[in-house]
């Protein structure tokens, strides 16, 4: 039979319990039951490392549960997070959606128009805020006439009415909490896309999605109840992509490192050392700081047994490889976005390719996206829909479903076109799948560079400008051309101390790319424009450089 209006076939009823609800505090009070003497470690901000356990941190989520519960967060309530990755942000990380309520996720690095954007159209009620960005938010708080009150994380005094103490809160309430059954299909959180084009939009993820994401990450990763996981990737951002959630469904150690700056990695890589993390989370632009902070002091840390999960932007080889033979660790490509909660692929060698391909082989198959992860349906189709096969060359629009892939925008009218209408998200993102089930991306749909008539890829061309030992970072665009329609243009910050020429570039690239594809400009401007969660900003610099090459220039 095929119940009414849905298409699903119904077979013969089970005898499960189908209708127990997926609740994602189950997750830390089983880790308080079964893991309770499981230790969290934290950085405040004097740099100095507490620690407690997942008993005494369940402990405070009830107590914050019900002082939120006290001052009038109601089932459905948008309840704003602005901190940095503190113990009290992961408690958060709880007791909202515990009580139904929605934690939304706000990234102080928005611009303020764009902060007050998400506030308003969330209609978030609540604000939670460290004391580092009380300036943010006073700054725009006249714009926020929804919000009924404010929960202050740290430090003491403020401008804003009502304020509340969190510490404060906490010390008066039961450490014993009735929590409420909540349907699955309830959000669990908001996030709010940070791309280069238009106002951020908003996703709304659910209990069911997030609670299945943590267990397919964590089968990923391999992560069991022996590892070690250091947040590193913001929690404001996209669940932090899934790793607390996935570190306490498997009871294992957590280590929340507070605020830090990529200028100033050394407190993550004495925390991995001293810690004996196993898995950890972020992006190239942090990773690779940290890679240069263990070169410097001649370190040999024994990282054999870590997994570093990176995303954001490809990894260049470089990096993996660097960390491989300085640590043992093992850089893990991942794949993913705000829409997708994120994890959508994760980049392992399968054992007979790993018996099969030579190293340098296996190195390059390290630079594809990787293999789907188990949940997700992943296909690459091309401007008429049509599904591309599996051969590693024809490219198309990556689309992604799945159960916590999401399926609309928050109130946002106008953005039917991102959706299929057999439920796939549209990515935006060009790339292949090869015959071995890998994804690869080829670029942007929008940053693909067509020259001539023909595509050149800039995330490879980044990628490899990146692999010259002099240089530090490099964006590719495509700028109009009068002859060839675009033609690249490489930005390119060296090294201290290096001074490669344009010259030295492209030659480094004349070995993988064809001659028409090599950079026409290389320029060196000192920095490359970034997004608010650290990707290069292709929009903002294809207008800087839009006049380049017009002839009356």
């Amino acid at each position: 039979m095929t119940a009414m209006g849905t298409g699903i076939l119904r077979g013969h009823p089970s005898t499960m319990g189908d209708d127990y609800q997926l609740n994602t505090t189950t997750l830390i009070r089983h880790a308080a039951r079964t893991h309770g003497d499981q230790e969290i470690v934290y950085r405040v901000p004097d740099g100095s490392w507490r620690r407690y356990t997942y008993a005494e941190c369940y402990e405070r989520v009830c107590r914050a549960a019900n002082a939120l519960g006290r001052i009038g967060v109601a089932p459905g309530d948008r309840v704003g997070v602005l901190d940095w990755n503190s113990h009290r942000h992961f408690e958060l990380y709880w007791a909202i959606p515990g009580l139904a309520a929605v934690m939304l996720q706000l990234n102080p690095r928005l611009a303020p128009d764009d902060l007050a954007h998400v506030i308003v159209h969330s209609g978030a009620s609540y604000l939670a805020v460290d004391e580092t960005m009380l300036s943010v938010v006073e700054a725009i708080a006249p714009r926020l006439a929804g919000v009924k009150g404010w929960i202050l994380l740290s430090g003491k005094g403020s401008q804003l009415e009502p304020v509340h103490d969190y510490e404060e809160m906490l010390a008066g309430e039961d450490s014993a909490v009735e929590w409420p059954v909540v349907d699955e299909r309830s959000a669990y959180s908001a996030c709010y896309t940070t791309g280069t084009t238009g106002s951020p939009k908003g996703v709304y993820y659910s209990h069911r999605a997030i609670y299945l994401h943590a267990m397919a990450e964590a089968a990923a990763l391999g992560m069991t109840l022996e590892d070690c996981t250091m947040l590193i990737t913001p929690m404001f951002h996209a669940q932090c992509w899934g790793l607390p959630q996935a570190a306490t469904l498997t009871g294992g150690k957590v280590v929340l490192p507070g605020r830090y700056s990529a200028e100033d990695t050394a407190p993550l890589v004495t925390a991995m050392i001293e810690e004996g993390v196993t898995v950890a989370n972020g992006a190239p632009v942090i990773f690779q700081p940290m890679l240069d902070h263990i070169r410097a002091t001649g370190a040999r840390p024994d990282f054999s047994r870590t997994r570093l999960l990176s995303g954001s932007t490809e990894p260049p080889l470089s990096l993996m490889r660097g960390f491989h033979e300085a640590t043992g660790a093992e850089v893990i490509h991942a794949y993913g976005a705000t829409e997708t909660t994120p994890l959508v692929a994760v980049n392992r060698w399968k054992p007979a390719l790993r018996r099969e391909l030579g190293e340098e082989a296996l190195w390059d198959l390290r630079r594809a996206q990787g293999l789907p992860v188990t949940g997700v349906d992943v296909v690459v189709r091309d401007e008429s829909g049509r599904d591309q096969p599996h051969d590693g060359a024809s490219v198309g629009e990556v689309c992604v479903r799945g159960p916590w892939i999401t399926t609309r925008y928050h109130d946002l009218p106008g953005s039917a076109d991102r959706f299929t209408a057999d439920g796939y998200w549209r990515s935006g993102d060009a790339g292949t799948i090869d015959g071995n089930g890998y994804l690869k991306l080829t670029d942007r749909m929008k940053d693909v560079i067509k020259s001539g008539g023909e595509w050149i890829s800039s995330i490879d061309m980044e990628n490899a400008i990146v692999a010259h030992p002099d240089v530090a970072e490099a964006a590719v665009i495509g700028v109009p051309h009068p002859r060839w329609q675009e033609r690249a243009v490489a930005l390119v910050v060296p090294k201290p101390g290096r001074e490669p020429t344009p010259e030295t570039i492209r030659a480094h690239l004349a070995a993988r790319f064809a001659s028409w594809q090599l950079p026409e400009t290389v320029l060196f401007p000192g920095a490359i424009a970034r997004t608010s969660v650290g990707k290069i900003d292709k929009k903002r610099l294809r207008a800087e450089y839009r006049d380049l090459y017009r002839e009356d220039s």
